[in-house]
């Protein structure tokens, strides 16, 4: 039995969004929130958690992308889209914004459960890759860091690269702090002092 899912649908054809829904609930998922337009997309979101965020509507306009992008930047979740028109310059665009599975022909009841499983998958590798990326550059910016803290230290106390790095690595042992913060210590304090003496 699949985990169930608490899904977020978003339909302007009433008697379809009941349908779906109650194709969903039937294989055990709860739609948690119905909406007829993405306009409130983010908030209802924020509002309700859902797992799962599933659209359908003939095309996505510039006001859905938008709430897509927005919901893609604050809220992130799978989204799974039902499209009615093929236009591979919205779908791109579509994909650009954060969806995770773009579907042509509509949604039929039978063949949301594998895309589902589908788009929530692509967008876990996607966070993955996202998280990875967050921490290469906030490393690379530590490091930058350290290297500035090093140069100060280097110049203000007369000692070599080696010597620098123990004075950084001591500070930050006896104040049980990470090496980058203490170099962000180091950095506030010796570039106004800097500022204060005439060369």
């Amino acid at each position: 039995m699949p985990t169930p899912l608490k899904i977020l649908l978003v339909d302007d054809e009433v008697v379809r969004a009941a349908m779906v829904e109650e194709a969903l609930t039937h294989d055990g998922h709860s739609v948690v929130c119905r909406l007829q337009s993405p306009a409130s997309l983010n908030e209802m979101v924020a509002r309700h958690q859902p797992d799962v965020v599933i659209i359908d509507m003939e095309s996505p306009d510039r006001d859905t992308l938008d709430s897509m992008a927005l919901l893609n930047r604050e809220n992130p979740r799978p989204v799974v889209f039902f499209a009615d028109q093929h236009d591979p310059d919205t779908m791109q665009a579509a994909l650009k914004s954060g969806v995770s599975a773009y579907v042509v022909d509509g949604l039929v009841a039978g063949r949301v459960k594998a895309i589902i499983e589908v788009a929530i998958a692509r967008f876990d590798a996607f966070q993955s890759m996202r998280q990875e990326l967050d921490r290469a550059r906030n490393q690379l910016v530590e490091r930058k860091r350290i290297e500035r803290a090093k140069g100060l230290l280097m110049k203000h106390q007369d000692c070599d690269e080696e010597q620098a790095y123990r004075m950084l690595r001591k500070l930050a042992m006896d104040r049980g702090q990470r090496i980058a913060e203490v170099a962000d210590s180091v950095i506030d304090i010796l570039e106004r002092l800097d500022l204060r003496s005439p060369e």
